[in-house]
């Protein structure tokens, strides 16, 4: 399969650039997902490697060719969208069937294409069957089998979980890095659903105002976040983050306590943020090195998130155990300093 590469891709509507310098490499066969809230960009990228948006400067390349000139039909890509698009009045067989409908192939082989597809897809006893007898799941699988069906160099999955119930998300997202293992193919997927890239992706792009904030593994974004932005968008819930200043020895937090950290040197004497996710606050009864008030407890089986008000600032964290504090409960919090994280207060970027 053919690498994708993206070179200081700039889009804009007249006067106003909405993308700015956008510089990725996608290897052969690996699962890249671009991540970030509504109008950051994600889409837009997306759409200008399908050729369905026009580059205002900078190249795609796809398998080393430079595609800007070239229709969608000529960049060997394949796009699955939100909405599905498959043909109402087709039946699963006759909507795969589409797919191959300019390639140069004898019947023989395209019904043989269609069928292994379907057998990929989990559709065989399907494909005589309408959209409309379909489950919304099994639909996805029709739109996928038809992009699958050509063998694209680049698979472009934009959104395409979007409109499925919570279940079936899930299940979606588990045939969809199924699939990917068996046929190693290079896919680049867009959502706004954190969690959806975390559990798919080889590689998270996340994006924010049409600029690229971190590209990392899953586990690189989540234990490394590059800004506040990123480790707060990453994680669910999102990384608890108090105002300090940074001392000699670490950090001062703002309501006065000392936390020796051991990092951001060069931090003494300015203003920071430090980040702590809420599964690194142990919840003990006392002697912690936070106190606080429990505002709220959410139950979630397994584990309990805790709301605490700790000298005037919330802060979360996750509690286990069969008997987890309760709305009320004064409370103590501990923390270890390898867990945390130090950010410039100012630019928002994270400190060494």
């Amino acid at each position: 399969m053919a690498n994708l590469a993206l070179r200081d891709l700039v889009k804009s509507y007249d006067q106003t650039e909405v993308l700015h310098s956008i510089n990725l490499d996608v290897a052969d066969g690996e699962f890249v997902v671009f991540v970030g809230p509504s109008g950051c960009g994600k889409s837009t990228t997306l759409r200008m490697i399908a050729g369905l948006e026009e580059v205002t400067s900078g190249t795609v390349e796809i398998g080393g060719r430079v595609v800007n000139t070239l229709e969608p039909k000529d960049r060997d890509i394949a796009m699955v969208f939100q909405n599905y698009a498959i043909y109402p009045h087709m039946t699963v067989r006759r909507n795969i069937a589409f797919g191959l409908r300019t390639a140069k192939m004898t019947r023989a082989r395209k019904d043989a294409r269609i069928e292994e597809v379907a057998d990929l897809l989990g559709m065989t006893e399907y494909l005589d069957r309408k959209p409309n007898q379909l489950s919304g799941g099994q639909r996805q699988r029709v739109a996928i089998g038809r992009a699958m069906v050509r063998d694209p160099a680049v698979f472009l999955f934009d959104e395409p979980l979007s409109n499925l119930d919570a279940q079936l998300r899930t299940q979606m997202r588990l045939e969809i890095k199924k699939l990917h293992r068996r046929v190693r193919s290079t896919i680049v997927f867009v959502t706004h659903d954190q969690v959806e890239a975390m559990t798919m992706a080889d590689r998270i792009v996340i994006m924010k105002d049409g600029y690229i904030q971190q590209i990392g593994s899953p586990a690189e974004v989540y234990h490394s976040p590059a800004n506040t932005f990123v480790a707060q968008f990453i994680g669910a819930p999102s990384m608890n983050l108090m105002d300090g200043q940074g001392s000699a020895s670490g950090v001062t937090l703002w309501n006065g306590v000392d936390l020796k950290t051991g990092k951001g040197a060069g931090a003494e004497g300015k203003a920071v943020s430090v980040g702590i996710r809420p599964e690194d606050l142990h919840v003990t009864e006392t002697g912690g090195m936070l106190s606080g008030t429990v505002s709220v407890a959410e139950p979630l089986g397994a584990e309990t998130l805790v709301y605490v008000d700790v000298d005037g600032q919330e802060m979360i964290a996750s509690a286990s155990g069969r008997t987890p504090p309760k709305a009320g409960d004064r409370i103590s919090l501990n923390l270890e300093a390898e867990n945390l994280h130090l950010f410039d207060a100012a630019s928002g970027q994270a400190l060494a």
